[in-house]
Formats: structure tokens, C-alpha cells, sequence
């Protein structure tokens, strides 16, 4: 038998090594979260325009008008799924604090969550903390915009549905779904689940929250139309082209429209329909992917979202700083997995982040302008995403799909290795 007081030793150093791991991340993520609410509060004044304006002045409007019981229809900045609304009106709850530092403090509460999910997730055989290190540093790498958008609250959503997805597969769909009602793409968060229960508690999910915003309040489906409407941002990627052709006599211009500073004039129209040709292409070959993949292990459900929604930001025609919030969010969730391959990806990741700070808002002037520093910024930042879409699809391939000369023969064997026993349910 083991002596009592060995036993006990063993339990001590079981707790404290499961707890130790944490405790630097959280310290550099109380220091850098510090600094960002200092800049969001404008404590610190941040280079560039005032990334917080969204809220004071777009978001506190929608709030509003929400809390009158109608979407904001008329409004075509409001591109947004009708539970985007929940997250406009969150800040209600706090009345003790004017609108936007209750919304700087629900985001950074956000945040933190993920932080704590990502720390538990860090816990047992197989996982690490080289996810939750991704999250503590990424976030601070974008500055203060990160607190400015919803879209933290978003991420929160999806990481849990991702680390949900194994052994909770009907709490995973419904978030899944709840998420792509809040921004659409959490919808991704399913590409490589295959529980026939999470799908089946997505559709209901999703189905029966969007009949309740539609029966009780008009405009809650307007945001599909704006949508459509939208232009080239001058951040995408189809936007180089113009970057590119203004010294050498583009006739168009730089306006602010449909929200964003676009590009209007002869051929952006062009360029726009290429954008979303990409993206139809990229989801076909996600498509592709997921009838030929059979090797299904524990952190395929991670990398195929990551790969997924890589493949949406890279392709679509706006590219938003805040789009690289999801994509630290779920590289992290990735690299909890010791055995996850996506390390260099998430680098890839972290550095456009980097770069993503400093053409918005630090240059952003200058990237409007059509400066060469701004261009050549923005050329980095759009680049480095590129790469980050391609290594990770080659990865995600070759780590699912059979048949590669590296394999040997092809196997006949389509079984999946096994995530959980509630990966079969």
C-alpha cells in the first residue's frame, strides 16, 4: 500500500502542477488587458483616429433605437444577425456606467472568459498552454480595437462551442448556431463535427431563435441586404489592386460607404464579384474536404474552423481589424492540443496582427492615402494571412485525407480515430 502521506505528496503535486502553468499567463494578461481598457478609456490616447467612436457614437445609437423593440432597418450601417442586438444592449445592464465604459468592460469581461476556458482547456493529458499564451499575447497585439467591437464577445462564443464540441455535442450546436446569429461565422465552428447531435441542436437553435427575433421585432433579417450591397474595402485584399493602379492614373475614389471606407469607380464592381467567387471557391474545396477527410482526431474539429474561417477573412472583400480576433481565438483553441500541427499558422497569425495594428489606426491615414508606408503595411499584413490560409488547408489535408505518397499505399480504412465517445453519438 501507499503510505497516506506519499499519497498525499502525489495530490499536492498533482494540484499545484495543474495550477502553476497558469499563473504567468494570467499575470500577463491582467498587465496587457490593464493597458488596453486604459486606451479604450482614452486614459492613454492610442496613434491614429479614435477606434472607440464606433461605440459612443454608432453602437449607442443602435442601442436606442433597440430598446424600442425595432432593429435598426433603416440604418445601412447595420450589417449585423439579429442577435447582434443582444450584444448592442448588453451594456443596459450595467446603469451604473455611461454606455461605452460599460461596453469597454462587458468586452474585456468577454475576455476573459475565453482566457478561463482556454486555461481549463490547457489541463489534463495531451494539452499544453501554448493556446492559452496565443490569447494572452494576440489580443493586445491588434490595441485597443480589439475592446471597441463585439466581436470579442463573439470569439467567446465560438471558443466555447470548439471546446464543447467532444464530449457536449448538443451545447456545442446550440452555441455554434447562437454564435452565427450573433456574426455568422461561428457557423464554421461545425465544419468538422461530426455528431449528427450538434447539427441537429444547431438547426433548432438557430431556426427557433431566428422566428422569435422576427415575430417580436420588425428589421431583425434587413442586415442580409446591406450585405449584399457592400463594396471593396480599402483593408481587403482585393483592394491591392486599386492600391496598386491609383499612381498609375485609376480614375476612382476613397469613400466612406455602406459603414466602411471603400473603394468606388471604374472596376471595383469586378473586383468585388472575384472576392466572392473566392470565397465560393474556398468553400467548395471545404466542401471537398470534408466528404474525403477520414482521419478525425481530437483537434480536428479546432483546425478545420480555423481553416475555415481563415478562408472567409483572407477571401472576403473587407478584412476588418476585429477579423483577426477570431482567428487568435481559434489558433489557440488549436494549440491547446499538444499534437496540433497548426503552430506555424498561428504564428503566421500573430504576426498579422502586428501588422494589422499598425494599418489600422496607427496608419490608416496613410493606407487611405494611398501612401507607399500605408500600401506596403497593408501588402504585409494581407500577405501573411495568405500564407496563414495556405499552411493550415495543407495541413488540415494531409492530416485527414488518406492517399498521400508519404502515407504509403492508400488506405482502406475510413475509420476516424476517436475524439471522445461522444464524437460516435
Amino acid at each position: 500500500m501507499v503510505p497516506e502521506q506519499e499519497r498525499a505528496d502525489r495530490g499536492h503535486r498533482v494540484k499545484t502542477g495543474s495550477t502553476r502553468p497558469t499563473l504567468w499567463p494570467a499575470a500577463v494578461w491582467a498587465v496587457g488587458r490593464s493597458v488596453l481598457l486604459l486606451f479604450a478609456l482614452k486614459v492613454f490616447v492610442f496613434p491614429g483616429p479614435d477606434v472607440t467612436s464606433d461605440v459612443s457614437v454608432i453602437y449607442q445609437g443602435w442601442y436606442e433605437v433597440l430598446r424600442t423593440g425595432a432593429f435598426p432597418s433603416d440604418d445601412v450601417t447595420w450589417q449585423y444577425p439579429p442577435a447582434a442586438a443582444l450584444a448592442i444592449l448588453a451594456p443596459g445592464i450595467l446603469p451604473f456606467l455611461d454606455y461605452p465604459t460599460a461596453f469597454f468592460a462587458l468586452a474585456c469581461l468577454a475576455d476573459l472568459s475565453v482566457f478561463a476556458l482556454l486555461a481549463r482547456a490547457a489541463r489534463g493529458p495531451e494539452r499544453g498552454t501554448a493556446g492559452l499564451w496565443v490569447w494572452v499575447v494576440g489580443v493586445p497585439l491588434l490595441g485597443p480595437t480589439v475592446y471597441a467591437r463585439y466581436d470579442v464577445m463573439v470569439t467567446a462564443v465560438a471558443v466555447a462551442a470548439l471546446l464543447a464540441a467532444a464530449r457536449r455535442p448538443r451545447l456545442a450546436g446550440a452555441l455554434a448556431a447562437f454564435g452565427a446569429l450573433l456574426k455568422v461565422w461561428p457557423a464554421l465552428v461545425l465544419l468538422g463535427v461530426r455528431s449528427r447531435i450538434a447539427w441537429i441542436a444547431a438547426a433548432i437553435t438557430g431556426l427557433g431563435a431566428t422566428a422569435v427575433f422576427a415575430l417580436a421585432a420588425p428589421g431583425s433579417l434587413a442586415f442580409l441586404t446591406f450585405q449584399r450591397e457592400r463594396g471593396t474595402e480599402v483593408e481587403s485584399l482585393g483592394a491591392l489592386v486599386f492600391h496598386v493602379a491609383r499612381p498609375f492614373g485609376w480614375r476612382g475614389q476613397v469613400s466612406l460607404n455602406y459603414g466602411s471606407v471603400e473603394f468606388l469607380g471604374p472596376g471595383v464592381e469586378t473586383v468585388s464579384k472575384a472576392a466572392l467567387a473566392l470565397t465560393g471557391l474556398a468553400f467548395g474545396w471545404l466542401l471537398l474536404w470534408r466528404l474525403w477527410a477520414v482521419r478525425f482526431r481530437a483537434h480536428t474539429v479546432a483546425d478545420a474552423a480555423f481553416v475555415g474561417v481563415l478562408l472567409f477573412v483572407t477571401t472576403s472583400r473587407v478584412i476588418s481589424p476585429q477579423y483577426l480576433v477570431w482567428l487568435v481565438g481559434l489558433a489557440a483553441v488549436c494549440l491547446c492540443h499538444r499534437a496540433d500541427r497548426m503552430r506555424a499558422p498561428a504564428v503566421l497569425v500573430l504576426a498579422a496582427s502586428l501588422a494589422t495594428v499598425l494599418e489600422f489606426p496607427i496608419w490608416f491615414g496613410r493606407v487611405v492615402a494611398g501612401d507607399a508606408l500605408g500600401v506596403a503595411v497593408l501588402f504585409v499584413r494581407n500577405g501573411l494571412l495568405v500564407a496563414a490560409t495556405l499552411t493550415a488547408a495543407v495541413i488540415l489535408w494531409r492530416d485527414t485525407v488518406p492517399g498521400r505518397a508519404t502515407d504509403g499505399p492508400p488506405s482502406t480504412d475510413t475509420r476516424a480515430a476517436p475524439e471522445t465517445p461522444a464524437a460516435s453519438r
